[in-house]
């Protein structure tokens, strides 16, 4: 018996019937679907201290399960002490299954250990169907040990889908279990 990821069987199975009868899709292929999920961290006080890039990629990498790139900056910009091409961030991009398991971990685990956690903002759709989420501290996926940080940082997710509109895109994330908050 193989391993079945959780979300994609769901998405499979119930997702797609549901925006099809929601939307009246002519085809299944009409159907919006997750793309890809990229994790951003923007790492601004690496300027200082090379070493803290290497600790980000380090946790980030073990937050997603997969290998995260430093991220470099495109020009230079004296009032920051930033030189081009400095590392100034963190990013990795999932796409398959460890995009499913990454984003089953975020529903199911982390957002929970979120203070005061009434769901998350659903305002920040760009006008093409993608998301952004923005979390304050990278402490709440269980993968990073307390103990042994020396800083908490931030990070974006964003999801990336095929809707047209922000709508899809609500009712996309929403049916496959992101918990937005209720009006």
């Amino acid at each position: 018996m193989s391993y079945v990821i959780r979300l994609k069987k769901k998405y499979k199975e119930e997702v797609v019937s549901k925006l099809m009868e929601k939307y009246n899709y002519k085809s299944i292929m009409q159907v919006p679907k997750l793309t890809k999920i990229v994790v951003n961290q923007g790492v601004g006080i690496a300027v200082g201290d090379k070493k803290i890039i290497d600790t980000q990629v380090d946790e980030v990498t073990r937050i997603t399960g997969q290998k995260a790139l430093s991220t470099k900056s495109k020009k230079a910009i004296s009032n920051f002490k930033l030189r081009e091409n400095m590392p100034i961030g963190v990013m990795v991009t999932l796409r398959g299954d460890r995009m499913y398991e990454f984003l089953d971990r975020l529903i199911s685990v982390a957002l929970p250990q979120v203070r005061d956690f009434k769901g998350v903002n659903d305002k920040s759709f760009d006008g093409r169907g993608n998301y952004t989420l923005g979390i304050k501290e990278h402490i709440i996926f269980p993968e990073i040990d307390i103990d042994k940080i020396n800083r908490i940082s931030g990070m974006d997710i964003t999801f990336v889908t095929t809707a047209q509109t922000d709508d899809e895109a609500h009712a996309l994330l929403s049916e496959i279990g992101i918990p937005f908050k209720k009006k």
